[in-house]
């Protein structure tokens, strides 16, 4: 009994050792702003990766977005390397100073994000469909602008506290009309 609880205190110690707190990045620049930076055409490439760092899928993603009110719509036109099609549409509200929450049709509950400075940090419950079965994955997104036109995401997602994988996506705004 007494290992076990030793091992559960040592495993409760490193989780909480890898939180960064979106706060730290509040003097970094360019200063993101998610209404800029989505207002024109999006263009992204991302891979996912499993949690021994196999690249298990690429994708492409077209985003067109408009506003809708207060809320930002975000239209997703994913094109996986396998040749599979997927599309999200994500409504997001600003939620105040700062802060931001979010819905989509595969979204468990709200997501909710924070950003400084130059990052957004954005976390949420996805119901992921892989194959013939549905897996509700612990989504945990940090959103870097590196210049006006370049926003690069990592996103850690877990299953009962254990990684199982990340996604490395790279977003560059597009210049003129819209995405095909």
């Amino acid at each position: 009994m007494t290992r076990l609880l030793l091992v559960l205190t040592l495993l409760l110690s490193l989780s909480s050792c890898g939180s960064v707190d979106v706060g730290r990045y509040a003097g970094e620049q360019p200063r993101l702003d998610l209404q800029h930076f989505f207002s024109q055409p999006v263009k992204a490439w991302g891979m996912f990766q499993k949690r021994s760092g196999e690249v298990a899928k690429r994708f492409e993603v077209n985003i067109d977005s408009r506003r809708e009110g207060n809320d930002l719509i975000l239209d997703e036109r994913f094109l996986y390397s396998d040749g599979t099609r997927q599309r999200r549409i994500w409504t997001l509200t600003p939620d105040g100073p700062n802060s931001w929450r979010g819905r989509a049709g595969d979204v468990v509950g709200e997501a909710r994000g924070e950003v400084a400075g130059n990052t957004l940090h954005w976390r949420y419950r996805l119901n992921l469909a892989v194959d013939d079965s549905t897996y509700e994955m612990s989504m945990d997104d940090w959103m870097y602008l590196m210049d006006e036109d370049t926003l690069i995401n990592r996103t850690s997602m877990s299953k009962f506290g254990v990684e199982v994988g990340q996604v490395t996506l790279f977003f560059r705004r597009q210049s003129g009309g819209a995405t095909p």
